[in-house]
């Protein structure tokens, strides 16, 4: 893996496969149809990589001990309305941090003749 990855890329991947703008996702049935993604971003926050650094420490750490195991961690974890506003928060982070403007530059290059 390389160390820059992952990067804005990466997680905008992931949220296009849930439909793209999961902002509002904390407003989502308490169900466990996000349960892959959660697992998904779990595992990217954990990777060292300069995007990673730009987050919040909070998330990151938050990530290691639910990896590891901590017990309170992981039982607030299993509150299907806990991920997901989790999940929503840093969905709006990544956009912050370039996401919005890599979606802006994809349909610009979409629309863009060839």
């Amino acid at each position: 893996m390389s160390p820059t990855k992952p990067d804005v890329q990466d997680y905008l991947q992931l949220f296009r496969r849930y439909g793209g703008n999961l902002s509002e996702l904390y407003q989502a049935p308490d169900d466990d149809r996000y349960a892959l993604l959660f697992e998904q971003i779990m595992r990217l926050l954990m990777r060292p990589s300069p995007f990673n650094l730009q987050l919040p420490e909070p998330f990151r750490r938050v990530a290691r001990r639910y990896r590891d195991g901590h017990q309170p961690t992981v039982t607030r974890l299993r509150d299907p309305a806990d991920r997901h506003f989790l999940l929503s928060e840093l969905h709006d982070l990544v956009m912050l941090k370039g996401g919005l403007a890599a979606v802006r530059q994809s349909q610009t290059s979409a629309t863009e003749p060839a």
